[in-house]
């Protein structure tokens, strides 16, 4: 009867081999080529030529660019000549002088009553009020009114721009104070306000 090996013995056994395995596989990874279970040839290693390429970046920096461009891009059938056009489904407003030029953008924060896309004026301006959510407003520029609701430009005279008040139905499209006066400023009464999706 043959002699058994010790416990030792078989653990260094398969130590070593595990070793030997490991070392194998590394060397592989280090051509380039993979290790297969198959008689399959093996991948061909990476040659000097082969670079890892910077062209997604240089891609994803390109739409970045683009998005910025089409932010400030004035949206396509708004109108022609000067005018304030605002965007229902970017919540955006752009003043757009005589050449058609935008000559600034910038987000809003609408009320819960929008107005219908269309071409309205500026009616009514009011330096100050109280708005129907109960939050002091200034440069006001009524344009429009739906479901018995006024709809006007307007800033919080705080510079706030909180969320419209539960339950209730406010036609304020609010902006940030900044734009606020260079809205009251270029937006004087008779001036076309474009509404579009």
């Amino acid at each position: 009867m043959p002699a058994r090996l010790p416990s030792w013995a078989w653990v260094t056994g398969l130590t070593t081999g595990a070793i030997a395995v490991v070392a194998v596989l590394g060397v592989q990874a280090d051509q380039g080529t993979k290790p297969t279970a198959s008689t399959s040839r093996p991948s061909t290693p990476a040659t000097a030529d082969a670079k890892p390429s910077a062209e997604p970046k240089e891609k994803e920096k390109e739409k970045e660019k683009e998005k910025g461009a089409d932010a400030s891009a004035v949206p396509a059938g708004s109108g022609t000549g000067r005018r304030i056009v605002y965007s229902l489904d970017t919540q955006q407003v752009w003043l757009v002088d005589a050449s058609d030029a935008p000559r600034r953008s910038f987000e809003v924060w609408p009320g819960t009553v929008d107005p219908d896309p269309g071409t309205y004026t500026i009616g009514t301006r009011s330096e100050a009020t109280t708005g129907s959510d109960g939050v002091d407003i200034e440069h006001i520029m009524y344009f429009t009114a739906k479901s018995g609701v006024s709809i006007a430009f307007s800033n919080a005279v705080d510079g706030s721009s909180p969320p419209p008040a539960e339950g209730r139905q406010t036609g304020g499209i609010r902006v940030a104070k900044d734009d606020g006066e260079a809205l009251w400023t270029f937006g004087t009464t008779g001036t076309t306000v474009r509404v579009v999706e």
